[in-house]
């Protein structure tokens, strides 16, 4: 009757619970002595209510005696299956008070909370890293450890996460879940999609605090900032040669590997850059995409305008630190340089002549070869360069 009537005649002296039977009033004392009396033969684990120690039995003897009618899942606990109901029904009972979240499940909700509070109660013993779940320790955990558990079936990769799995078997499956809304694109994680909608936004969240360069990844800031810091952790274990980004290293390797993976399809020509195919191309197609605003003047290559504009501005920035020489050209430096070392070069193959320029080896060949570029009309003499022609001329010209 008392279920009825709300009588509860049996009170705790130590606090005020009261309850309508005495066995209750019983269990509960044990809450304050701290007696549990109910104990497991199995693993010897104790409790002070016999109900916890017969679901305590089920850990050992697997049996999970509540069933979902609706998708057969089966648990050990019956408060375990009024949770999972909620899956199916959509009921959300327990809700955050400062933003409106709301979860079916109470732990969930306290550890939403801490977003709130920024409470972090779980702390590494090996580096103090805290953070605000379990699970995220227990993960964390594993960068000291060493431990994968997480293993792929197919190439036995493993990994300490089981998000790094399921990302990994999209190399397997080739699922793209994520896609873009403008353009169709499609990739496997959600990640690589935030930063492509940036080519269609414009937008460049990392920016450098020393020049203002910004960008629309990460990778590229860290990059960029070794021009300032100078760092460049790759390196060449062939040379010694380092360089700011790996993309650079791997071309370099290919100075020593002499691989050329890209092949002009009109050709024979391939190259170890893609730029330099690129710039290759243009040799078959015609294209001039680089004009000089001044005078009109065209050409292929970027680094060719860069030259000819010094003819339009007379800069002159190759400089020789013994003479004062300087020039447009750094080639024409390099030429220069000779004058002072008396480096030679280009050598004759046929009587060991050597000179410092290609353009006077050519010269010097038409000796053994007998070949002539230029032809007197008047009384056929013909000459092997174009100087002594002209001397030639004259010679006709005093004449009359």
């Amino acid at each position: 009757m008392r279920t009825h009537t709300g009588e509860k005649p049996h009170s705790c002296e130590v606090c005020e619970y009261s309850c309508s039977q005495k066995s209750q009033l019983v269990t509960h004392m044990r809450t304050h002595t701290g007696e549990k009396p109910h104990s497991c033969e199995v693993c010897g684990y104790s409790c002070y209510r016999k109900s916890n120690l017969v679901t305590h039995m089920r850990t050992h003897t697997g049996e999970k005696p509540h069933s979902c009618e609706v998708c057969g899942y089966s648990c050990s606990q019956k408060s375990q299956l009024v949770t999972h109901m909620r899956t199916h029904t959509g009921e959300k009972s327990h809700s955050c008070g400062e933003c409106g979240y709301s979860c079916y499940l109470k732990s969930i909700l306290v550890t939403h909370m801490r977003t709130h509070t920024g409470e972090k109660p779980h702390s590494c013993e090996v580096c103090g890293y805290s953070c605000s779940q379990k699970s995220n320790l227990v993960t964390h955990m594993r960068t000291h450890t060493g431990e994968k558990p997480h293993s792929c079936e197919v190439c036995g990769y493993s990994s300490s996460q089981k998000s790094h799995l399921v990302t990994h078997m999209r190399t397997h499956t080739g699922e793209k879940p994520h896609s873009c809304g403008e353009c169709g694109y499609s990739c496997s994680l959600k990640s690589i999609l935030v930063r492509h909608m940036r080519t269609h936004t414009g937008e460049k969240p990392h920016s450098c605090e020393v020049c203002g360069y910004s960008c629309s990844q990460k990778s590229k800031l860290l990059t960029h900032m070794r021009n300032h810091t100078g760092e460049k952790p790759h390196s060449c274990e062939v040379c010694g040669y380092s360089c700011s980004e790996k993309s650079k290293l791997v071309i370099h390797m290919r100075t020593h590997t002499g691989e050329k993976p890209h092949s002009c399809e009109v050709c024979e020509y391939s190259s170890s850059q893609k730029s330099q195919l690129v710039t290759h191309m243009r040799t078959h197609t015609g294209e001039k995409p680089h004009f000089c605003e001044v005078c009109g003047y065209c050409c292929s290559r970027k680094s060719h305008l860069v030259s000819h504009m010094r003819i339009h501005t007379g800069e002159k920035p190759h400089s020789c630190q013994m003479c004062g020489y300087s020039s447009s050209y750094k080639y024409s430096l390099v030429r220069h340089m000779r004058t002072h070392t008396g480096e030679k070069p280009y050598c004759c193959k046929v009587c060991g002549y050597s000179c410092s320029q290609s353009s006077a080896l050519v010269r010097h060949m038409r000796t053994h070869t007998g070949e002539t570029l230029s032809s007197c009309e008047v009384s056929k003499y013909s000459c092997s360069q174009t100087s002594t022609f002209v001397t030639h001329r004259r010679t006709h010209i005093e004449e009359n």
